[in-house]
């Protein structure tokens, strides 16, 4: 008989282990400028390798996994929304705009055709995947774009806008999705317009509820709530008061029928009006490094070993379209706007797909395989590993050939 003490005693020494690592993948990878999660990925990887070849993992460590991987998911998601300037990207809106209906429109197309019709699967895997594809990683451009000492020229600031946007799009995008996914299942043949004007409206009803109380806390409780708290004897630490208010507002969008990402984003942005807030972001990271990467893990742990083989052709189609999709359909409206060099440089450092990419698909892949099957879903992880491997290492050979200045685009 098993003694339970003791797989909760393996369980601890595992998770202890796991943070060490990470920090030193971030480390090692850091210095040859590889995207950390990729190694989050592979680590998840090797333990659902482990766990099916030896039956290390138990259902009860795949419960505490996936506990990990939620509050890395809410750090995530937590941490776009409060790196969102709103009342920036309103100032910025029109010349952001074009870039950014442009980019999207086409993703969402071609995401579609190239499922739907080349890989021939079916047109909700394909809508998912399409969703996918709209969003972006920016962030990992944005540190080449920041070694270059680029990110505070024309071009570095239209690159923050338009991501910005497309953020905040993705996520209203992915919303919508989780919304009427139970729904597409059951009604895919018939009577399916009826319910789709049902669904979305219940969903804009509950998306304007949620929203208007998250203004109504941004603007009249968020700064007495906090303030109340650093006055504390001891005084608390702001970004706990700020992490935990993140985790309530984050199970309460999941308990009214969201999620816990789309609650997590919002939360995100109530505090991202506050300068006080973002000033202190810094303090928030500690708990970001130590989240975010069980989320990626459980990525890891998703990915099928038996359905790696045949995902790679998948993925290899699916790259082609994901890189051409960004550099095309954010390089063309840049290229209006400005010249050649720039269009080519923001729509490269688009390409990243990283983390609200894989919340779409690991939702997806949550729901069954109707929704997203592990080859696919396995083919968009490949597609998100090479997303973010090459593309910055482009981004950099353009930096140099096309050093950027503040009089620049």
């Amino acid at each position: 008989m098993s003694n339970p003490q003791l797989n909760y005693t393996l369980m601890i020494m595992v998770i202890g282990t796991l943070i060490v690592l990470t920090m030193l993948i971030k480390s090692w990878l850091g210095r040859i400028r590889v995207p950390s999660l990729i190694g989050f990925l592979l680590i998840g990887f090797f333990i659902r390798l482990t766990g099916d070849q030896w039956g290390v993992i138990s259902p009860a460590s795949d419960e505490i996994f996936e506990l990990f991987a939620k509050i890395g998911l809410i750090t995530l998601l937590f941490r776009v929304g409060l790196e969102s300037n709103l009342k920036g990207l309103l100032k910025q809106l029109r010349s952001a705009s074009l870039v950014w209906i442009g980019n999207i429109l086409l993703c969402a197309v071609i995401g579609f055709v190239t499922v739907f019709y080349f890989l021939g699967l079916e047109w909700i895997t394909s809508i998912i995947v399409a969703i996918a594809f709209t969003a972006t990683s920016v962030g990992i451009s944005v540190a080449v774009w920041e070694g270059a000492d680029a990110l505070q020229t024309p071009n570095g600031e239209l690159l923050i806008d338009v991501a910005e946007l497309d953020d905040i799009s993705a996520v209203i995008l992915m919303a919508m999705l989780f919304a009427l996914l139970p729904h597409l299942k059951h009604n895919a043949e018939a009577g399916l317009y009826p319910v789709i004007a049902e669904t979305v409206g219940i969903f804009l009803a509950k998306i304007f509820g949620f929203g208007l109380f998250c203004v109504l806390f941004s603007r009249f409780l968020e700064k007495p709530v906090t303030r109340y708290f650093r006055n504390l004897e001891p005084p608390s630490d702001f970004i706990l008061v700020v992490a935990g208010i993140g985790f309530i507002i984050a199970a309460l969008a999941d308990y009214i029928g969201f999620s816990l990402a789309i609650g997590a984003f919002f939360a995100g942005l109530v505090f991202s009006r506050d300068k006080e807030a973002v000033k202190r972001q810094g303090s928030f990271m500690p708990l970001y490094e130590l989240f975010s990467p069980f989320f990626f893990i459980g990525i890891g742990m998703h990915v099928d070993p038996a359905a790696l083989g045949s995902a790679l052709n998948l993925s290899a189609v699916l790259a082609v379209a994901a890189f051409a999709v960004k550099i095309v359909g954010n390089g063309l409206p840049v290229w209006m706007l400005r010249d050649l060099p720039s269009a080519v440089l923001i729509g490269t450092s688009m390409v990243p797909r990283a983390e609200i990419t894989m919340v779409i698909m690991q939702h997806g892949l949550n729901q069954g395989a109707w929704a997203v099957p592990p080859k696919i879903f396995n083919a968009m992880v490949l597609v998100s590993i090479l997303s973010c491997t090459v593309a910055p290492m482009v981004v950099q050979l353009l930096l140099v050939r096309w050093p950027q200045t503040e009089e620049a685009g």
